[in-house]
């Protein structure tokens, strides 16, 4: 592994075949030679850390001359042939009721297509009191857009007083609602239609000769339809049926809350860009003051790396800089800047009830975590550290050096710690209710089977792309203990990686960190375990593991297997290597049924053995791998959307019938009245 970045990159490595699936293509390299060459240039110039101020602005002068003629060689690339896009034209508006509107949506008549998904066109009619959203060859009205929890309720528009309204037809498969899903925040109402026998223990709609009736649930149990001869439909609501006892129209009313699962482009906002999306390339793509990038306002960063700099000169400094920082008192800590609260041990014992057993949350190898109430009403997680002793605060100091630092979308959110010199180490996060990925996909939650396919794509993209970003700063960070159990989801289901005990800042002119092997067992880089050198590549193997327990459902360990497979990467390799991958794949997420799903499964099967390499300089940075998990997801956008404009020949428009149960993950789509013609609006 001493072999560097000129390893790493040299054309016998790359030409090796790693892909034991025929059919899978690489994507092809879009940039030319000399582009690279002077690329190359403007990196080698800014590796430099030991230079005076003078040298420094002469550099920053020069690389930003080179790259100002980068610029310009490559041209404006607008989104379509009339004119290029601005960030003018994407400023969010408002609609209707005030709602404003912006990326991923984007307002039809008012600005260009580029600015949002082409699936989340809205309207903004005259006298409508809220936009209104074309889904699913339905309109509904958006009443509310949520866009920190990427979701938003909405209604159909075609309700009314009419008591026989009632759905009956809907969408059976998740496949074509994507990059939409229900979220599991709904509760369910559900109606037995057109049934030739009477359904006593079910309050009846009178709809003269249509026998239609209706009751209410929680969960995805399976409605007994045997014998009756009913159509089944079942409908989200986001209000509480129990709360409304026979006012079904009420509750339709009340709306749905949809997720959305494509990617918020979080590069391109970080750098000062508006995001967009080119629909001839079925892509991303940031628009900057000056023209339009694929990833980020790439001038911007240029700035920003040398603010980072600035803020993390080494990585001795992320230990020893000096602060003035007013929230700290520990004399101890506040030589370390750390820009966090500190709380006393009397405090987060009052809030969890003196460490009282039923708050206990989880329980490590050396930290236990409660949930608690803070005296100002937040709802906290406080990890509660044994053995205080150097290792322990290592740890503790480690996770307050990292997280007091950085702000992202999918890291666990650090409140505060105690003092080194109080009762007990003590650290206070941000309290994240739907437990861990590894809860849900072999743990206690398993059976509730919630994660459906998208849900479990969009996790890995969230949980790669916290990666790349930790990856990316200066000094770049390597997690060191990737696993599911430390990726938590909060209560719209998006990811929150959690657990930097054991990470490292490293510099970014060394190949690797010489250490003892530290982690947990099935998630351990091989190279990492065999030469005691960490790198980048480390999170990556681990990150492989994660999508294979993703695809699988099953523990990364577990010695009930047969001896060749307890470690669950061994097995991954072997089942994929020998074409066998639908033994590996959890039968519950559709692969054998539906074929979006298993093209899906098997291109990320697919990326899960190139990060499973044994060679951490075969295996893709964690970049690129958010980069073809971007990718499955477009395949994925494109496939749902030509199942929604696939008219009543396709299967997800069929009538529902009682010999297939629907998945609780489905939503109306055309709304019936026996005494009216049924609504064709669109």
């Amino acid at each position: 592994m001493g072999s560097g970045h000129e390893d790493r990159s040299s054309p016998r490595r790359k030409n090796q075949k790693l892909r034991p699936f025929q059919r899978f293509q690489s994507t092809p390299p879009n940039r030319n030679h000399s582009r690279n060459q002077t690329m190359f240039w403007l990196m080698h110039i800014s590796s430099s850390t030991r230079m005076d101020s003078e040298t420094l602005l002469k550099r920053d002068r020069l690389a930003l001359f080179v790259f100002a003629l980068l610029l310009l060689s490559m041209g404006k690339r607008p989104a379509s042939a009339d004119q290029p896009p601005t960030m003018e034209d994407c400023e969010p508006k408002a609609c209707g009721n005030g709602l404003m509107i912006s990326f991923p949506f984007w307002l039809a008549e008012q600005q260009p297509s580029f600015c949002g998904y082409p699936l989340f066109k809205v309207t903004c009619k005259n006298g409508s009191y809220s936009p209104v959203l074309d889904f699913v060859d339905h309109q509904f009205y958006v009443l509310n857009i949520f866009y920190d929890n990427r979701s938003f309720l909405l209604t159909a528009t075609e309700t009314s007083d009419d008591p026989c309204t009632i759905p009956y037809s809907n969408i059976t498969s998740t496949s074509a609602l994507y990059p939409l899903g229900v979220s599991t925040a709904n509760n369910y109402i559900f109606f037995l239609v057109n049934c030739t026998s009477d359904r006593l223990d079910y309050t009846r709609i009178n709809c003269g000769q249509n026998w239609a009736y209706y009751g209410r649930k929680y969960n995805s149990a399976t409605v007994d339809l045997n014998g009756t001869g009913c159509a089944l439909v079942i409908v989200p609501v986001i209000a509480n049926p129990a709360s409304i006892d026979h006012d079904y129209l009420q509750l339709f009313r009340s709306g749905f809350l949809l997720n959305w699962t494509s990617s918020d482009c979080p590069e391109c906002t970080r750098s000062g860009g508006r995001c967009g999306f080119n629909e001839t390339l079925g892509r991303l793509m940031c628009i900057c003051r000056d023209q339009i990038h694929p990833f980020s306002c790439a001038l911007f960063v240029f700035y920003k790396h040398r603010k980072k700099q600035q803020f993390y000169p080494s990585s001795k400094s992320l230990f020893r800089s000096a602060s003035s920082n007013p929230y700290l008192k520990d004399p101890e800590m506040s030589d370390n800047h750390f820009q966090t609260h500190l709380f006393s041990y009397a405090e987060l014992q009052e809030a969890t009830n003196d460490f009282d057993a039923s708050k206990e949350l989880g329980d490590g190898g050396f930290c236990t975590v409660y949930k608690g109430k803070l005296q100002d009403g937040r709802t906290v997680a406080v990890k509660r550290l044994y053995e205080n002793n150097y290792r322990r605060f290592e740890q503790f100091m480690n996770e307050i050096a990292i997280l007091s630092r950085l702000r992202h979308q999918n890291l666990v959110n650090l409140y505060g710690c105690t003092s080194r010199h109080s009762q007990g180490l003590l650290l206070v996060y941000e309290f994240v209710s739907n437990g861990t990925v590894a809860d849900h996909l072999h743990g206690y939650r398993a059976s509730e089977g919630i994660l459906t396919w998208p849900m479990r794509l969009r996790i890995a993209m969230e949980t790669a792309d916290a990666l790349a970003y930790l990856h990316a700063v200066n000094p770049p960070i390597i997690h060191r203990d990737v696993k599911t159990s430390n990726i938590l989801l909060d209560s719209s289901f998006h990811v929150k990686v959690a657990d930097f005990g054991l990470s490292r800042p490293f510099s970014t002119d060394v190949t690797h960190i010489s250490t003892a092997p530290q982690g947990t067992p099935g998630y351990l880089d091989p190279e990492y375990h065999r030469c005691y050198q960490l790198t980048d590549k480390s999170d990556v193997y681990s990150f492989g593991v994660v999508l294979v327990e993703l695809i699988s459902s099953k523990p990364a360990v577990d010695i009930n297997r047969d001896r060749s497979e307890i470690n669950l990467s061994s097995m991954a390799i072997t089942m994929i290597q020998n074409g066998e991958l639908e033994k590996l794949v959890d039968a519950g997420l559709g692969c054998q049924s539906d074929e979006a799903t298993r093209k899906m499964i098997t291109m990320t099967a697919e990326l899960a053995f190139r990060c499973l390499q044994a060679d951490g300089d075969m295996r893709p940075t964690i970049k690129e791998v958010l980069e073809e998990l971007r990718a499955i997801e477009f395949e994925w956008f494109k496939v749902g959307k030509k199942a929604q404009h696939g008219g009543e020949n396709g299967d997800d428009a069929k009538l529902l019938k009682n010999t297939a149960p629907l998945s609780p993950d489905s939503v109306m789509r055309n709304w019936y009245s026996s005494s009216t013609t049924p609504h064709t609006s669109k």
